[in-house]
Parts: structure tokens; C-alpha cells; sequence
């Protein structure tokens, strides 16, 4: 797969509907494809987009301990309504592990700390999950009005951190865009979130940048943990 093919396909993609590039993407790898969630504020969009293409899609989530009652009321609440055949991945210490060893979880003051927690926390888990369900396509949320960096990707990308085609459905679409689609579906919303291994929206937690792979790396080899 080069990059002259990926943006090629962006290309052709920009003006459909992203119910119809769902269907494209599960369409690359049959059978082979997952949708990831963390259950953050409009969510339900692309795994109602997922499961619409494919009911039976895995959908990979990593529960670090840290959510909010809400956001897990609310990861029930879409599980029973949209059927999902959620796979929860844990980190291999408890949040109150951690918390004991390692003290309350770092904020942007410490970066250093803070990609720690993320590696241990939520990037371990994730790359486990990533390992055991193999897909060849990963559909995400990820959208272009998120963060800086996320402004320099496009629909479909070739991600080297897990070696999949990461395919983007909504990457285009605006708040508004997204508060439509839960109107029309009837579907839920939830606020009340917080990603502490972002500890901020404008930065990354390492799952869709360059350093999330070294970090999680240096976790899995015994350091941190």
C-alpha cells in the first residue's frame, strides 16, 4: 500500500456520506475489520455507522479504570442499544495499583509522567487488544476539528503505530454535523467525560501519534510496571 493510493482513496471519499464510507472501509478487509471506541461525547455516531455496515463488528475499548460513572452508564447504555460486541481491554494494574505506587495521575505539568500513565494505562491495553483481534482495517472517531494534530490526517491512513489501514468516517464532519446524526438516529450523548491520559484536549494520548509505539514498547518490556 503506498501513499500515493491512500490519498488517492481520500480523493474519491471526501464527498461521500459517512455511512457510505463505513461500508467502503469494512469492504477492504471482510471480516477483518474492528471500530474502537472510549465512549467520549458523540461516540455513538461512528459505532451506529459500524454496526449498520457490519452488526457483528468487535469493537475495541480500553476501560483504564479512570471514567466517570456517566461515561460507564452511558457504555451500557449504548452496549444493550446498538448490540456492540464490545471487547474490554484492562491495563495489567489496577487504577488503585497504580494510584499506590505511582501517585495521583499526572497533568500537563509532568509530560514525562503523563506518557508514562498513558502507556501503562491505556496504550498497553489497546496494542494487547490490537495484537489478539488482528484487524486489517480499524475504523476510529477521530476528527479533524479535535486537535491540532489530528488536523494534519485525512479520512483513511496508513497508521505504523498498529500496522492497520485506520480508516476515519466522520474525520470531516463538524459538531454540529454529529449532533444531527444523533437526532435523526435518536441516539445518546454523554458530557460528563474526561481522558486522563490526555489530561488535555489539544494534546494526544499517544494512540494516534509517533511516540505512542516507543512508549508502549518501553511499558511492555518491564519498565513501569
Amino acid at each position: 500500500m503506498t501513499q500515493e493510493q491512500i490519498d488517492t482513496w481520500n480523493r474519491e471519499l471526501r464527498g461521500r456520506s459517512p455511512s457510505k464510507i463505513t461500508a467502503w472501509a469494512i469492504a477492504q478487509a471482510p471480516g477483518q475489520a474492528i471500530v474502537s471506541t472510549n465512549f467520549r461525547p458523540f461516540e455513538a455516531v461512528v459505532l451506529h455507522l459500524a454496526v449498520q455496515a457490519e452488526p457483528s463488528i468487535p469493537v475495541l475499548w480500553v476501560d483504564h479504570g479512570y471514567n466517570r460513572p456517566a461515561t460507564y452508564h452511558h457504555a451500557e447504555q449504548l452496549r444493550r442499544r446498538l448490540n456492540l460486541d464490545l471487547r474490554a481491554y484492562l491495563p495489567r494494574l489496577s487504577a488503585a495499583h497504580r494510584d499506590a505506587v505511582y501517585g495521583p495521575v499526572p497533568d500537563t505539568t509532568d509530560e514525562s509522567a503523563l506518557k508514562l500513565f498513558s502507556a501503562q494505562m491505556k496504550l498497553e491495553p489497546f496494542r494487547r487488544g490490537m495484537s489478539e483481534l488482528a484487524p486489517k482495517v480499524w475504523i476510529t472517531a477521530l476528527r479533524r476539528v479535535q486537535n491540532p494534530n489530528r488536523a494534519e490526517l485525512d479520512i483513511v491512513s496508513l497508521d505504523r503505530n498498529f500496522g492497520t489501514l485506520k480508516v476515519s468516517p466522520v474525520f470531516h464532519w463538524s459538531d454540529a454535523d454529529m449532533e444531527r446524526y444523533l437526532e435523526e438516529h435518536d441516539l445518546p450523548n454523554e458530557w460528563d467525560y474526561f481522558d486522563p491520559a490526555k489530561a488535555d484536549e489539544k494534546r494526544e494520548c499517544g494512540l494516534h501519534a509517533a511516540w505512542g509505539k516507543g512508549a508502549v514498547q518501553t511499558v511492555e518490556q518491564g519498565a513501569g510496571i
